[in-house]
């Protein structure tokens, strides 16, 4: 695990909220575009990111090529991307959005009934939370971010 001091030191990252405590959640469910139900339990030993969006948020939009590209680095092969859609859109809706966007390598899961939003306490579009691989949150990005900068990539690569 990596100490406090590195995690500080990294804070110069925009919109990165480090949490000074490792946060637990019990029963994390989310819907893929089939409807079928997925649990964050099941990606333990990987590096997860739950992203936040909808297709009406425009910072969504201006981070989801990045995040696409975040898929395929070489360094982050034990990294995992769940990009979910809070916005009550579609799936039509949603895969026009990915399409017109040129999403190639991330799929669309969607916020089951008893929403997400409510249990992460979520307060805005695009939000990204960040799990070790012991399953517990570590960090959040409150608004948008470049996944394709640098410095973010080896600060991320660490937890990988």
């Amino acid at each position: 695990m990596l100490s406090n001091s590195f995690a500080n030191e990294v804070t110069d990252i925009k919109n990165l909220v480090i949490n000074k405590e490792l946060k637990s959640y019990v029963d994390i469910r989310f819907l893929d575009i089939k409807n079928k139900e997925l649990n964050l339990n099941s990606y333990k030993g990987n590096l997860v990111i739950l992203n936040f969006w909808a297709t009406w948020c425009a910072p969504c939009k201006d981070e989801m090529p990045s995040m696409d590209l975040l898929t395929k680095n070489p360094n982050l092969d034990n990294l995992k991307i769940f990009p979910i859609n809070i916005g009550k859109d579609t799936s039509q809706k949603s895969l026009t959005f990915f399409k017109d966007l040129n999403i190639k390598n991330l799929e669309i899961y969607f916020d089951p009934p008893d929403t997400l939003a409510k249990k992460f306490k979520l307060r805005g579009l695009p939000t990204t939370i960040l799990f070790n691989k012991d399953g517990l949150e570590f960090a959040r990005i409150i608004g948008s971010i470049d996944f394709a900068d640098e410095k973010f990539i080896k600060w991320l690569s660490n937890f990988n």
